[in-house]
């Protein structure tokens, strides 16, 4: 009997052990439940700093109206060959067009040639009766203004093209044929326009904007151009013309921007332009774009005060990039919860993890 007994107190040892145990092991649970319930957010510190509205618009790059220059000769006359059309790339000095003078115009050429001609040869006559003493000084002096004029008007229909059978037209630089005003076998007037021709880096960016922007938008603000297909590298320009006037094809209120020469070599007239305008400047907050949150109520984010999370309504004013602005009541000494935000309520108690010590914007 004694030795059942010994058996029993030693069962009744073992059990109690245990049953301590497992009373130990369920404290720790309902500690690392209390720690559970106090979500981990990291923080970074909100700062002040200038941003700028920005405009989309679209459009195309054109030739620059100002830059333009109409070919034209001093002279009528008639298209023999036509060797370039509207839109061609041409080097200085290229043929553009070959042309021949006017029939009135050689004409009056051919009449003056031979005046001119007949003056020399009396002249000549002139001079050896005077040697002879058979004509005076004054006949020699006579035969010396005629030759003179007759030489002034050969000149002058020289300068009118009668002087050439043909005459070729070349391009006075680099740049893109953008306007063809004739063609074969047609005749022309004296200063009639050939052709339009644009030299190279003399492009603009044309471009519409919403009609509601217009307002916000003026002659030098800075603008971002890049063509639309492709890795189109973008070029800052700035905004030369807002128009007053609604397109009423596109719809859009017409604006026009300078495109840099360094972005002539990648774009060509007529190609498919996006663009960035940057309007008036306004300093926000600038907080980590994951901190910003938005409900029924608006836009607001968490500030960490003391342990606990405090809501904080807001506008959000510029969303782009990694870092946004937004415009409240912020505290500047209080962090922003960015990593675990969406976790909390407003005064909950929150565990700050790894925090970066401000925030660090880009423009």
């Amino acid at each position: 009997m004694k030795q059942v007994f010994l058996a029993r107190c030693a069962a009744l040892a073992v059990t109690t052990l245990l049953l301590a145990a497992c009373g130990k092991g369920g404290g720790d649970d309902n500690a690392a439940d209390d720690v559970k319930g106090v979500a981990l957010v990291t923080t970074a510190m909100p700062v002040q700093q200038s941003f700028h509205d920005s405009v989309a618009a679209w459009g195309s790059a054109v030739a620059d109206p100002h830059a333009a220059r109409s070919v034209s000769l001093a002279h009528g006359g008639q298209v023999v060959a036509l060797k370039v059309s509207a839109g061609q790339t041409v080097k200085r000095g290229q043929p553009l067009l070959t042309v021949a003078p006017d029939p009135a115009a050689r004409s009056a050429y051919q009449q003056a040639q031979s005046a001119a001609a007949l003056a020399q040869g009396e002249l000549q006559r002139t001079e050896q009766m005077a040697a002879q003493h058979l004509a005076t000084a004054s006949q020699v002096a006579t035969a010396r203004k005629t030759l003179a004029d007759a030489q002034s008007a050969l000149a002058a229909q020289q300068a009118l093209g009668g002087g050439a059978a043909q005459e070729t037209v070349a391009a006075p630089d680099d740049g893109v044929v953008t306007t063809v005003s004739v063609t074969l076998g047609d005749r022309f007037a004296a200063n009639a326009p050939l052709l339009v021709f644009m030299p190279a880096h003399a492009l603009i960016a044309t471009l519409g904007v919403q009609p509601d922007a217009g307002t916000a938008l003026r002659a030098g603000m800075p603008v971002s151009v890049q063509g639309v297909y492709g890795d189109a590298k973008a070029f800052t320009g700035k905004l030369v013309m807002v128009g007053r006037a609604i397109d009423p094809q596109t719809h859009l209120l017409p604006v026009q921007a300078e495109i840099p020469a360094a972005a002539d070599a990648a774009l060509v007239a007529g190609a498919a332009l996006q663009a960035s305008i940057q309007s008036d400047s306004y300093t926000a907050w600038a907080v980590p774009r994951a901190a910003v949150l938005h409900d029924e109520q608006g836009d607001y984010l968490f500030q960490l005060d003391h342990g606990k999370a405090h809501r904080v309504d807001v506008q959000l004013r510029q969303s782009a990039g990694d870092n946004v602005g937004v415009l409240g009541k912020l505290d500047a000494k209080l962090p922003v919860i960015v990593q675990g935000a969406y976790e909390v309520d407003d005064g909950a108690s929150v565990r700050q993890g790894d925090s970066q010590a401000k925030s660090e914007p880009k423009p």
